[in-house]
């Protein structure tokens, strides 16, 4: 039986076979023609266009929201009393105040909530700010000459003029104390040393508020000294 080419070995047809590409000038096998680049632009154009409308038209109901709460709060104050001046007009004029971001806002109704506690409170911070007081307080009674409240004549002086003070004159005390005591059976004599540190440290943080301080004294004395000069 002779084989027909048309078929093959199921008896399917086969495809016919695709027609030879055509190549003359007129089709060389590639384009001829550059990218249309007008539809890009017109479609870059149209997509900026309407960016900008939209832009516009957020704003503009942003503005007439905004202006419908200003006047809305407008006319809620004007219902409260205000305080008036002698000539009549307001003492204290209505500002509108923005709502600030979450944690200011949480921070002060915090410090409005420690500040309802009674004396001595626990530091709202991590005590730097809070020690730092505390040291100021005892540098200003220990190293400077102060006046005691209710006690006239009587001044507080220096910590280190009391100690050459007692180490000239001694305590009146102890002494009366070692001239009529005498030792018994079994004692013996404490020696007081000095110890190496006083027990007193500042924080880093009074460290760098002391450089700060330091450095803008510094600065204006500086600048005093060349404003005299010139």
């Amino acid at each position: 039986m002779p084989i027909d080419p048309n078929f093959d070995e199921h008896g399917l047809k086969k495809p016919d076979p695709h027609a030879a590409p055509q190549r003359d000038s007129e089709h060389p096998g590639y384009e001829l023609t550059d990218v249309n680049t007008r539809g890009i632009v017109v479609f870059l154009a149209g997509l900026m266009g309407s960016l900008v409308v939209f832009f516009v038209l957020c704003y503009a109901m942003g503005k007439a929201i905004n202006i419908g709460f200003v006047k809305q709060d407008t006319e809620e104050t004007n219902l409260a009393p205000q305080p008036v001046t002698a000539g009549g007009s307001p003492a204290v004029p209505y500002r509108r105040e923005d709502m600030g971001d979450n944690p200011s806002m949480e921070q002060k109704e915090s410090a409005i909530i420690a500040q309802s506690f009674k004396a001595p409170r626990i530091d709202s911070d991590d005590g730097d700010q809070g020690t730092a007081d505390l040291h100021a307080k005892e540098d200003l009674l220990l190293e400077h000459y102060t006046s005691i409240d209710g006690k006239a004549g009587a001044v507080r002086i220096p910590i280190e003029r009391a100690m050459e003070l007692i180490a000239q004159k001694g305590l009146p005390q102890a002494a009366a104390v070692a001239q009529t005591s005498q030792p018994m059976f079994g004692d013996r004599v404490v020696a007081v040393q000095v110890p190496l540190t006083d027990g007193f440290a500042r924080t880093g943080y009074e460290l760098e508020q002391i450089e700060s301080r330091d450095q803008k004294m510094k600065f204006t004395h500086e600048s005093a000294d060349q404003e005299h000069g010139k």
